[in-house]
C-alpha cells in the first residue's frame, strides 16, 4: 500500500488539503495528515475550519513516503516553506527521486523556491508564477512532470487527487473513485 503525507500549515487551503486525503484513502493509500505547527496537532484553515492532524512533523520519519503532499492557501504556503522539517523531507524525497505534489501557492512558494522544478513543467495559483524559479509554466489545471505533480488552485483539487491516485495505485482504481464519487458523472455533462 503507498503511503503519503500530507503537510497541514495554519492557513492551508481546505480543499486542497481535504480533498486529495479523502480521494486517496477512498483509494486504499495510506494517508498520514502531518501538522507543521509547533507541537501542535491542531491545524486551522484558512477559512476557520480547525483540523486534528494524525501527527507531528517533528515525530514522523518520512524515509517511507511514496508522495509528499502540500496543499496550498496563504498563509498555509508560506508556513510550510518557513517549517525547516518541511524543507528537509521535501529536499530528501526529491534526492531520493521520489513522488512529490504540491497545489496552488505551494508548488512555487516551496518547490520553487527550493529549486526542485529546475526544468520542470510546473503550475500554480495565477500571480504566484514567477516564484516558479527553473519551471516552464503551464497555466493547466494539474500538470504532470516526472516525479512532480502540480495544480493550480481550489478548483483543481479533483483532477490533481485523481491523478495521484492513478499515480499512486492505478487507472482503474482512480475510475472506480471517480465513478462512486459522481466525479465522472459531472465531467461527462
Amino acid at each position: 500500500m503507498a503511503k503519503v503525507y500530507v503537510f497541514l500549515a495554519d492557513g492551508f487551503e481546505d480543499i486542497e488539503a481535504l480533498t486529495p486525503v479523502d480521494v486517496l484513502r477512498r483509494g486504499g493509500v495510506d494517508v498520514v495528515t502531518v501538522s507543521v505547527m509547533d507541537d501542535n496537532q491542531m491545524v486551522e484553515s484558512a477559512h476557520g475550519v480547525q483540523m486534528l492532524a494524525d501527527a507531528l512533523v517533528e515525530d514522523c520519519d518520512f524515509s517511507d513516503a511514496d508522495l509528499l503532499l502540500l496543499p496550498g492557501g496563504m498563509p498555509g504556503a508560506s508556513n510550510l516553506y518557513n517549517n525547516v522539517r518541511v524543507r528537509e523531507a521535501v529536499v530528501a524525497q526529491h534526492e531520493a527521486g521520489k513522488k512529490i505534489a504540491a497545489i496552488c501557492a505551494a508548488p512555487a512558494m516551496v518547490l520553487g523556491q527550493l529549486g526542485i522544478l529546475n526544468g520542470k513543467r510546473a503550475t500554480c495559483y495565477p500571480g504566484f508564477e514567477q516564484l516558479l524559479q527553473g519551471a516552464e509554466y503551464t497555466g493547466e489545471l494539474c500538470t504532470i512532470d516526472g516525479n512532480i505533480t502540480t495544480a493550480e488552485g481550489p478548483a483543481a483539487a479533483f483532477p490533481f487527487a485523481y491523478a495521484l491516485l492513478a499515480d499512486l495505485t492505478n487507472e482503474q482504481t482512480s475510475q472506480q473513485i471517480a465513478v462512486g464519487m459522481r466525479y465522472a458523472h459531472l465531467m461527462s455533462r
